[in-house]
């Protein structure tokens, strides 16, 4: 299993079933192969309800995610207007939505639509998502590709919201947003409590419940 499997797989533990949730692109995406597809729906703001997998030769050009790629309709499936979809996010009628980052800080803000200088995708649904869903999961690796952290203290990408990220799940470690500040529960693989250290700069508290496993 790669890191971005074993990401998707901690994410898919975090859902309560009967929920809507949205996936964003990159890892979340894979979130979906962990899911029993009959005790979840899943929603892509570009007009669908009900989002499933598809075998490559039933694959319609024009059926699509918002990430560009092919999907299926589970039987059920409801499809609207962008406009209604985004009502749907902004209304609060999105239980969890997942999406990726590039950056997370200490006051759970998250950077995840802009790197100055450099052209990447855009903000896409993020900034109403990152407002309107009940609940917020982000997954990531644990540091850039140039081996900076990408768990901060402080955000220096623009910022897509002011609300905090309930949960972060990178390779490393899983925290949650706990009492105003994020508290380390677990950790992924054979990583140690250093290992996290080593590669964040953000503030953030190790749950006891860990210390006691460590000890």
């Amino acid at each position: 299993m790669t890191f971005k499997e074993r990401i998707a797989k901690k994410a898919a533990e975090q859902l309560v079933p009967c929920s809507i949730i949205n996936l964003g692109i990159g890892i979340p995406t894979l979130v979906a192969n962990y899911l029993d597809k009959d005790a979840y729906y899943l929603h892509t703001e570009n007009g669908l309800l009900g989002v499933t997998s598809v075998a490559e030769e039933d694959i319609d050009p024009l059926l699509v995610n918002a990430g560009k790629l092919p999907v299926g309709e589970a039987a059920g499936a409801s499809y609207f207007h962008s406009a209604d979809s985004f009502s749907m996010i902004r209304g609060g009628h999105i239980d969890v939505a997942i999406l990726g980052a590039l950056q997370v800080d200490s006051k759970g803000m998250v950077a995840n639509w802009a790197i100055p200088g450099k052209d990447i995708i855009g903000v896409g649904g993020a900034m109403d998502l990152l407002v309107g869903a009940k609940k917020i999961i982000i997954t990531t690796n644990h540091v850039a590709k140039d081996g900076t952290p990408k768990f901060v203290k402080e955000c220096t990408y623009p910022v897509t919201s002011t609300r905090q990220a309930d949960i972060l799940i990178t390779d490393l470690a899983v925290f949650h947003w706990k009492n105003g500040r994020y508290e380390l529960t677990e950790l992924m693989g054979d990583t140690s409590l250093k290992d996290v250290e080593e590669n964040t700069t953000a503030f953030y508290k190790v749950s006891e419940q860990l210390l006691e496993k460590r000890r």
